[in-house]
C-alpha cells in the first residue's frame, strides 16, 4: 500500500539532475529507516550533501513522519542552518548542530545518519560500550568514536568535542543518545546502520544469556580489509538496488 502523500509540488526541475538524485536516494533512505522500524517518531535525521557543494546539504522537514518524506519534500540549508529553498518546513535545530559540524570537517562524507533505536541507545548507555561478540561488531570497532551526553545538541560550542570523537571514524556511539554513521554514499551510511544496529541488538540479546566470548583482537585488526573482500569493494552499493526494490514494494512514492 502506497504511504498518503502531502501536497508537495515537485522540485525535480528546479534542481540539477544530480541534486535531484542525491534527492531521491535521501527519500528513500528516510522511508527505510521507517521500514526497519529505527525512526523516533520525527525526531532522528539524516542529511546528505548537495552535489558539487561544500556548504550546503538536504535534511528532513521538521513535523514529517518518514514514512511521508519525499525528494521534494526534503529541505535545502547551508552551514548557518538557513533555509536555501521556500520549503514550508522547519528544520530540527539538534539535527542541524550534529550534522552541520559533521559536513563541516568531514568532506568525504556525503551522508550522516542519526537514530535513537532502543537497542542502540541501550548500548549506548553501558560503561563498556560496543563489545567484540559477534562478527558484524568487528567491522564497527575497527573504525568507532564516542562522545559523550552533553544534553539536547542545541550548542555550537559541542561541535569542536563531537567533531573529535568522531575522527576520521565512520561510527559514532553518542552516549546515552544513539548512533550515529556517515558514509561515501547515501547507500554506504545506510549498510553502516544496519550493521551498527546489529551490533547492539545481538550484544543486548547475548548480554540476556551467559557468559559471552570475545573476537580476538588482531581480527579486528584486519577486518576493514575483511569488509572489501566480503563485498567485493562495493559496499554499501552491493545492497542498495535491492533496499529500493524492497521500499518500491512497501513504501513507494519516495521519488516524488
Amino acid at each position: 500500500m502506497s504511504a498518503p502523500t502531502l501536497d508537495i509540488p515537485s522540485r525535480q526541475h528546479q534542481v540539477s539532475a544530480e541534486e535531484w538524485r542525491t534527492r531521491v536516494d535521501l527519500a528513500a533512505a528516510y522511508r527505510l529507516v521507517a521500514l526497519f522500524k529505527w525512526d523516533d517518531l520525527v525526531f532522528t535525521h539524516i542529511s546528505a550533501r548537495v552535489p558539487g557543494t561544500e556548504d550546503q546539504f538536504l535534511i528532513n522537514p521538521y513535523g514529517l513522519m518518514f514514512e511521508e518524506i519525499t525528494a521534494s519534500s526534503l529541505v535545502k540549508i547551508d552551514m548557518q542552518g538557513n533555509k536555501l529553498d521556500d520549503s514550508p518546513f522547519p528544520v530540527n535545530p539538534a539535527g542541524f548542530t550534529i550534522h552541520s559540524a559533521v559536513h563541516a570537517v568531514r568532506h568525504d562524507a556525503q551522508c550522516v545518519l542519526h537514530t535513537h533505536t532502543l537497542n542502540g541507545t541501550a548500548v549506548s548507555a553501558q560503561q563498556c560500550g560496543v563489545l567484540p561478540i559477534s562478527q558484524q561488531s568487528i567491522f564497527v570497532l575497527s573504525s568507532l568514536g564516542y562522545h559523550d551526553y552533553e544534553g539536547v545538541a542545541l550548542r555550537d560550542d559541542e561541535k569542536p568535542r563531537l567533531q573529535a570523537d568522531l575522527g576520521r571514524n565512520n561510527y559514532l556511539m553518542l552516549r546515552n543518545h544513539g548512533l550515529l554513521t556517515v558514509g561515501k554514499t547515501i547507500a554506504e551510511a545506510f549498510q553502516a546502520m544496519y550493521t551498527f544496529e546489529s551490533v547492539c541488538t545481538i550484544q543486548v540479546r547475548a548480554q540476556a544469556g551467559g557468559a559471552l566470548h570475545q573476537v580476538q583482537p588482531g581480527i579486528i585488526a584486519t577486518a576493514q580489509q575483511q569488509a572489501r573482500e566480503a563485498t567485493r569493494g562495493l559496499g554499501g552499493s552491493l545492497v542498495w538496488p535491492g533496499l529500493l526494490r524492497r521500499l518500491d514494494r512497501h513504501l513507494p512514492g519516495y521519488e516524488r
